[in-house]
Order: C-alpha cells, then sequence, then structure tokens
C-alpha cells in the first residue's frame, strides 16, 4: 500500500493527476491531499519529459520498463520514446559484504574457496546487479555479476501494481483499452523478469558463442557454469579497447572500416542464418581485441527470429531495396502485423509515401535504421501490434547502424543486407528445402482431416446440447438501431395521428347527423380541440421529417 501511495504521489507531482482522479485512485487509498506537492514547472515540460521524470523518481523497476518501453517505437509516439531512450542506471553500489553474502548463498561455499582475489570495489553498478573483477582459484581472471538482494522482490511487487493499474485504466480509459495496455505491462514484466535470472544470460553467451565457433574474429567470453547461479554469474574478463574509447582505436592502429564490417556481417548472421541475435549492441558492449576481433559481452537481451519471421523480414529488405510498395506490404502482411480494420488505401499511400522518399537515393546513402524508424511511424499512426522480436530487431539494427557509421562513415548496412536477404530465399526454395516444407504441410493437412470426423461429431453433440453461441458483430450497429428506432417511432406516432384523425372524422361526421357539436371536458369543443392537437400533431411530425433531411 505505500508503494501505492508513492506511485499516485509521483504521478500528481509531474502533472498526471487527471489520471488518478479519473481512477479514482486517491478514494481507494484513502491518501490525503496534504501529501501532494505539485511541480509548478509540470506544464511547461513536454509529455515525454514529465513521464521520463516519473519514470526517475520511481526507480529501479520502473527504470528498467522505461528502458524496455524505449523499443516500443510502435506503441508510443517518438517524443516519448526519445526521451525514455536517455534513462541511465543511475545507483549506488550494494556494500561488499551483501555481495560477499550473496555470493556465498548462491554457490554454496565461501567467497575466498571460489576466488583467489576478488575486487570490493564494483566495477560496475546497475539497477538489478553490479559487476567485480576477481581472480579464480586457478588463476583465469573473471568478472562477477552479482543481483542486488531486493532486486526480484521490489520489481514483482511493482509488476504486480501496474498490472492493477493497467486493469483499472482498460476500465476507465478508451486508449488504454485500444493500447491493450494489460498486455503490454505483461509483455514488459515477462522481459523484466527474464533478466533477473542469470542462467538464461548464460545460456544465451553459450549459443552466441556456438553460432561464431569457427570464426576467428568473433569472441564471445567463457562461461564458468560451475561458478554460477540465478543470482551470481561468472564470465571470463575481457581486457580490450570498448567501442566507445576512439581515441584509443586510433593510437593502437585498429582498422576502423574493418571493424565496422566485421560488427554487421556477424549481427546478420546472427538475424538471417542463426534467428538469436545480440539484441544489446550498444558501443559498451563490444570490446576490440588485437586483430580487429569483435568481443561481444553482456547476453541479457536476446531477440530469437523463426525461420518463418527470417523470410518475411528478408522479404521486407528486399522489397525495400526495390522500392516495392506492394512487396512491404506483402512483407508486413505475412509477419502478421495488419488488422483488418485498417484502412489498406490508406496505409498503401504511406508505405509509397517511403518509397518515392527514397527513390533514387544510392544504397550507400540509405539508413537502414531511418527505414525502420520510418517504418514504425507508420505502424504507431494505424496502431498495428508489431511482434515483440520484430521490434526488438528493428531496435538492433538502429544502434548498430549508429555505431558502426562513426567507424566507418562510407559503410552502407543496406549492401550489406541485401545477399543474407537474397541467400535465405534461395536457401527456402531450394529444391530439398522445398519439397521438405511441402510434406510438413501435407502432413499438417493430413492430421487435420484425421481429425475431421472426430471434430464433426464434438461439433454435433455440442449443437443438440444447446452449448454453440453464435456472436454476429455488425459495425456501426449501435448507429443502425438508434436509426430504426427513431424510425419506428414515427411510424407509431403517424399511426397514432391516423387514429385520432378517423376518430376525430367520426364525431364530425356524427355531429353533422345529429345536428349539434358534442361538448366534453369541462365544456371544451372537442372538434375544435381534437383539430387543434391534430395539427400540433401534424407540424411536429413534417418538422421531425424535414429536420432529419431525409423528406
Amino acid at each position: 500500500m505505500q508503494r501505492y501511495r508513492d506511485i499516485v504521489v509521483t504521478l500528481v507531482r509531474h502533472g498526471f493527476g487527471f489520471l488518478v482522479e479519473e481512477s479514482d485512485l486517491l478514494q481507494r487509498l484513502r491518501i490525503p491531499i496534504r501529501r501532494f506537492r505539485v511541480d509548478v514547472d509540470a506544464d511547461s515540460k513536454s509529455l515525454g519529459l514529465r513521464i521520463k521524470n516519473v519514470v526517475e523518481e520511481l526507480g529501479p523497476t520502473f527504470i528498467k520498463l522505461g528502458q524496455i518501453a524505449s523499443t516500443r517505437s510502435d506503441l508510443l509516439p517518438e517524443d516519448i520514446v526519445k526521451e525514455l531512450e536517455k534513462l541511465q542506471d543511475q545507483v549506488k553500489s550494494i556494500p561488499y559484504r551483501q555481495v560477499q553474502d550473496t555470493i556465498e548463498a548462491e554457490l554454496g561455499q565461501s567467497i575466498e574457496s571460489v576466488y583467489g582475489h576478488f575486487d570490493v570495489q564494483s566495477l560496475a553498478a546497475a539497477s538489478i546487479g553490479q559487476v567485480h573483477r576477481g581472480i579464480l582459484r586457478t588463476g583465469e581472471h573473471v568478472a562477477v555479476k552479482i543481483q542486488r538482494p531486493e532486486a526480484a522482490d521490489s520489481i514483482r511487487t511493482d509488476l504486480e501494481i501496474l498490472a492493477d493499474l493497467a486493469a483499472l485504466a482498460e476500465r476507465r480509459f478508451a486508449w488504454a483499452r485500444r493500447l491493450q495496455l494489460e498486455i503490454i505491462i505483461e509483455e514488459f514484466g515477462r522481459s523484466l523478469i527474464s533478466e533477473l535470472d542469470y542462467t538464461t544470460e548464460a545460456r544465451n553467451a553459450e549459443r552466441i558463442a556456438e553460432q561464431f565457433k569457427h570464426v576467428s574474429h568473433i569472441y564471445v567470453p567463457l562461461i564458468y557454469n560451475e561458478y554460477s547461479s540465478r543470482k551470481v554469474i561468472t564470465m571470463q574478463y575481457i581486457e580490450g579497447v570498448r567501442l566507445y574509447q576512439e581515441d584509443q582505436l586510433l593510437v593502437q592502429g585498429y582498422d576502423r572500416a574493418r571493424i565496422a564490417k566485421r560488427i554487421i556481417q556477424a549481427l546478420f548472421h546472427q538475424i538471417f542464418v542463426e534467428g538469436l541475435f545480440h539484441a544489446d549492441p550498444h558501443p559498451g558492449n563490444i570490446v576490440i581485441l588485437p586483430g580487429e576481433v569483435i568481443a561481444f559481452l553482456d547476453f541479457g537481451m536476446v531477440g530469437r527470429l523463426t525461420a518463418e519471421m527470417k523470410l518475411h523480414f528478408s522479404s521486407l529488405i528486399i522489397a525495400l531495396m526495390r522500392q516495392n510498395t506492394d512487396g512491404v506490404i506483402k512483407a508486413i502482411y505475412r509477419i502478421g502485423l495488419i488488422d483488418e480494420e485498417i484502412n489498406m488505401a490508406e496505409l498503401r499511400d504511406d508505405i509509397d509515401g517511403l518509397r518515392k522518399q527514397y527513390y533514387g537515393v544510392p544504397l550507400s546513402e540509405v539508413s537502414l535504421g531511418g527505414i525502420v524508424n520510418d517504418l514504425f511511424e507508420v505502424a504507431y499512426k494505424y496502431h498495428i501490434r508489431v511482434p515483440a522480436d520484430f521490434i526488438l530487431l528493428g531496435k538492433t539494427l538502429v544502434t548498430i547502424e549508429g555505431v558502426v557509421v562513426k567507424l566507418d562513415p562510407t559503410i552502407s548496412i543496406v549492401k550489406l543486407a541485401e545477399p543474407f536477404g537474397l541467400q535465405l530465399m534461395m536457401e527456402r526454395f531450394r529444391p530439398k528445402n522445398l519439397t521438405s516444407s511441402i510434406l510438413k504441410d501435407i502432413t499438417d493437412y493430413g492430421y487435420m482431416l484425421l481429425n475431421l470426423p472426430r471434430q464433426s461429431r464434438d461439433l454435433i453433440s455440442m449443437i443438440k446440447k444447446g452449448k454453440i453461441h453464435l456472436d454476429i458483430s455488425v459495425p456501426e450497429a449501435d448507429a443502425i438501431l438508434r436509426k430504426m428506432d427513431r424510425i419506428g417511432n414515427r411510424i407509431t406516432f403517424s399511426i397514432v395521428l391516423l387514429s385520432f384523425s378517423l376518430l376525430m372524422m367520426g364525431l364530425i361526421i356524427g355531429s353533422s347527423i345529429i345536428g349539434r357539436w358534442p361538448y366534453f371536458l369541462l365544456n371544451v369543443p372537442t372538434i375544435e380541440f381534437g383539430f387543434a392537437v391534430a395539427s400540433l400533431m401534424m407540424i411536429w411530425l413534417l418538422l421531425s421529417i424535414f429536420r432529419s433531411g431525409r423528406f
């Protein structure tokens, strides 16, 4: 409950009080109004900056979620994404005693029996864990990452609160329902929880190392599994030049163009061939060793692509390069990004506009990251839900392009990507692979046909028992029903008017036969009164018809 209050107070302070008021959180949590101190400059700040300030103030869980959210350009506007990209883990190192207690509890032995030397000062500290340098008893230099003792509990608590708030928002706000906020929070939560298990990172490192076991110029540090667990990971310490140390690259005479090409080719090999790629290749996670050998670090975040996803992505790249609008749309459609309610004509126009934007531009000048960002903007405009791994891929491409262009401004990432895509498509359509794919489909259809009689019997049984419910959804059904209701009311009113007129006609005829006017209701002349009422009813009916514009 205290954490709920912290979140609410922070939201109000940074100008999001309307969300709190409309969701009734103040009443639910019984927070006294005196707790609030609103930032006087909140209204002058951009929405993205205010969201970033909220995230930073709420601490590690929200910072990590903000960093993950910054990869979702399909869901969030560009100004919010740019602010979230600035989020950095600015946390204090945990005391050495806590580090020692965690290692000994996880490995089941004293720190002295595992490490011959262990640095008391940390190399780096982040919201989930921190890194120390050490030397194993067997002499290997290692980097040891230790999870913060309170990280798992605080993250799970915050995720539970966020899930509750997302459910409440979907009940209250149309924008939350459109974004499917509960699903987004659940997806972000899964990504964050996976980072709490260092055994996953260890497996990722070993799999990517396997990808390059026959490539001499790509290196992945060794993982010492016997000294690793869910909260501790011990890996080989890499001594080299970090990619952001540009002055050191120059001093040691490294060939920057060769480094850039090797990084790009390594990433495309992971994407197009292996389907498992390093999804956080920022300069701090790339170390250059003698001979322009590339060493990748930190495998907490990886992306996975199925065979179908790889093929569709290669189709997308090739269609973009050949400036084929229909090819781009088909590739996006096959990935499963387009909703049936999307206006395809408008989508085609926007993508054709992108094609014209890049028309005639030499491949060496085309920015793959720019193309990806443009596609994400289109996705955001049309509320297209993009698969998480595909977004991660796009973000990785944007990051790596920014890295290698600094190393070699003349490099063409698109030109390097196209051969990988063509090779993948040729592999797919080789007779052997094509035959295998056809046989797989035939097998699937065979199982479907074998199960058809049983499924038909089940369906008939359900129909007999009355368990089949038919839901029919008609677009704008409410508006149609309202119009039909108005038409019905007018017809009813007309029938009443006709009946009233017939009654009056009968009175007139009867009075002419008996030779006097009938009087009812306090000596009021019935015929004159009825004529006035009928006239008013007719005038009202005619006015309503004319006002509708459909005489």
